[in-house]
């Protein structure tokens, strides 16, 4: 499952994730790496999609939360109308005609880098038939003056607190006092995931931005990572990858489905 963001106005493509599976937390992730590269925008179109708009179901989810407390409308086509978001759609063909030249990704995090590697041939490269002057998307982006970002209304946070209350951030917890040499303290993404030297991990959406303790040292041959919750319950207990592995899974099933769903497009 590849996420894109665009903007309407540029077609600058401002973020991409490669997750598993269509989830809530893997929307909030490739939302959260536009905000962080580029600031809050005032607003953002999605699909009709379950972790993007269930709203339309009678569901706050967790975008829609998340949107919410930083002030951003959150804008929806209309079911069945897949030409609302064209310049996304047009944009995902582009992409699938450029990895269908590239080696087939043995993970997620090969994956990544070739999406990673295509926006940017994409932004700086690529002159844009659909912009005036068919100059790059990246051209149209700095020529264009940015608006302020949104502020949030007190009415909308407290509502998405008392209709999503786990849709937001736990506080983190007091550190642990005096903690062993081989251990440390990690605080999890916004999808259950954590780095350490340079590898990634990952633990769990369900536990995602909390804090949990590392132990590095859990034999005598130190090539065990154990990493448990602040009262020492453990969530993840993996021997170290060979080499060359980048990415070291959960051992749980992505997604409500056990069978690891192909990367397919989504905006």
């Amino acid at each position: 499952m590849i996420f894109q963001l665009i903007d309407d106005h540029s077609r600058h493509a401002v973020a991409s994730h490669v997750a598993w599976g269509e989830t809530s937390e893997a929307a909030i992730v490739v939302f959260d790496k536009a905000v962080a590269a580029h600031g809050v925008p005032q607003r953002l179109l999605s699909d009709n999609g379950s972790a993007l708009n269930p709203p339309r179901r009678g569901l706050l989810g967790q975008l829609v939360v998340h949107l919410m407390a930083l002030g951003v409308e959150p804008i929806t086509g209309k079911p069945y109308k897949p030409t609302t978001q064209g310049k996304n759609e047009r944009f995902h063909q582009t992409l699938f005609r450029y990895l269908d030249k590239q080696p087939l990704a043995a993970d997620l995090a090969q994956l990544q880098a070739q999406v990673d590697a295509f926006d940017h041939i994409y932004n700086t490269q690529r002159p844009h038939q659909g912009l005036p002057g068919r100059v790059t998307p990246l051209t149209a982006w700095q020529a264009t003056a940015k608006t302020e970002a949104p502020r949030p209304i007190r009415e909308q946070i407290a509502r998405s607190r008392i209709q999503h209350p786990r849709a937001h951030r736990p506080r983190l917890a007091p550190l642990p006092a005096d903690l062993p040499p081989d251990t440390v303290v990690k605080k999890l993404t916004s999808a259950g995931v954590l780095y350490l030297n340079k590898l990634q991990y990952m633990v769990g959406a369900q536990h995602r931005f909390q804090q949990v303790l590392v132990i590095t040292n859990g034999n005598k041959t130190g090539d065990k990572i154990t990493v448990t919750d602040l009262e020492g319950e453990i969530l993840i207990e993996h021997r170290r990858p060979a080499p060359g592995i980048a990415c070291v899974g959960n051992a749980k099933p992505p997604g409500p489905s056990t069978d690891k769903p192909r990367p397919s497009p989504k905006s």
